[in-house]
């Protein structure tokens, strides 16, 4: 379409010039729009902001020059359009879950499983479960499913679940609305080196206005990524780091990630057409209180 080639002039000029002090109107010139219909159009085909999104685009790139370069973070400060280091290390921190240092450190060395909040009991906690559904022929993943505060992934999911198998996912999640996404991840990766990896997969389920400690059903739809996606800023095992690192099981009774081995292909002929209708656009749709 017109509309989304024109969204994806922008988006490479976002990548090509992500140091650089774009403005609205520059990325709009890109577009051959106004500021206004340019906002709007790039809002509804992409889910966010241009704004935000370059700024996702920012700190993407931070994470390659930290895992690929040997540049201070004041320097890298600076290489990805940051002119106050506070600035750059409490966004990256919020976005990512760690400290740019400590990024470097734990990706260079293997990214240990995702760390969740501390643990609350289930009492008064709602319940978003759901399948997953595939394309054809993805071959061996491993799908992380979690619960976001904001349409974006990025800092740490308030309830997260990791499959391996062919299962339903679930979470917990307390009251409140939660955007359900969905990335998944080759197990293996020939690259030598640490490097930043791209999901193999990518996806969304319904947003979820969880309430009183009901049951709620969010099924997920995955694809391929487009440049119309927002890139992942959560750091994950396999997408951050020079090789993969089994899974540790959860503690017994404990919400969060579990373990069941090196993973396999999903289920074969679980696919369904994307129900956004297009690439790259999310489709939100308010789960309706109570049991689906």
């Amino acid at each position: 379409m017109a509309t989304e080639a024109a969204i994806e002039r922008s988006i490479r000029a976002m990548w090509n010039h992500h140091a650089d002090p774009l403005s609205l109107g520059q990325l709009a010139d890109t577009a051959f729009y106004s500021k206004f219909h340019y906002s709007r159009m790039f809002n509804e085909v992409t889910g966010t902001s241009p704004g935000r999104f370059l700024a996702a685009i920012r700190l993407f790139m931070a994470k390659r020059h930290l895992l690929e370069t040997a540049a201070s973070v004041s320097d890298i400060t600076h290489r990805v359009g940051y002119n106050s280091l506070g600035t750059f290390t409490s966004r990256f921190t919020r976005s990512v879950g760690l400290a740019p240092t400590r990024y470097r450190f734990l990706a260079r060395g293997g990214m240990p499983p995702l760390a969740l909040p501390a643990a609350q009991t289930r009492h008064g906690l709602s319940t978003v479960a759901g399948r997953l559904h595939f394309p054809a022929d993805v071959g061996p993943v491993r799908v992380y499913v979690g619960a976001f505060s904001t349409p974006i992934m990025e800092g740490l999911p308030r309830s997260c679940d990791t499959l391996d198998e062919c299962r339903p996912y679930r979470l917990n999640v307390p009251d409140g609305l939660w955007f359900i996404r969905a990335a998944a991840v080759m197990l293996h990766d020939g690259a030598p080196g640490p490097q930043v990896r791209l999901p193999r997969l990518i996806g969304s389920g319904w947003a979820v206005r969880a309430r009183g400690g009901r049951m709620y059903n969010a099924d997920v739809q995955l694809r391929a990524a487009t440049q119309l996606d927002l890139p992942i800023l959560l750091a994950l095992p396999e997408l951050d780091g020079p090789y993969h690192r089994p899974l540790h099981a959860a503690p017994s009774g404990e919400a969060g990630v579990a373990d069941s081995g090196f993973g396999r292909a999903p289920c074969a002929g679980d696919w369904q057409a994307d129900p956004w209708g297009r690439a790259g656009a999310h489709r939100l749709r308010a789960v309706q209180e109570g049991s689906p």
